[in-house]
């Protein structure tokens, strides 16, 4: 978490866990603080494609 950041604005990112296992998260979304864009995580792998890409 400490090297990401949102794509769109350089912003901060905050973790939300929605599923998880023992090693790793599997569901959830990584929101930018500053532009507050969502970002999703499905199956493990975080989608930081910008709004206007997906």
């Amino acid at each position: 978490m400490d090297i990401i950041c949102c794509p769109v604005c350089k912003g901060e990112l905050q973790l939300k866990v929605d599923k998880e296992n023992e090693k790793e998260i599997l569901a959830g979304f990584l929101t930018c603080g500053r532009c507050s864009f969502d970002y999703p995580i499905e199956d493990g792998i975080p989608n930081l494609l910008p709004p206007d890409m997906h």
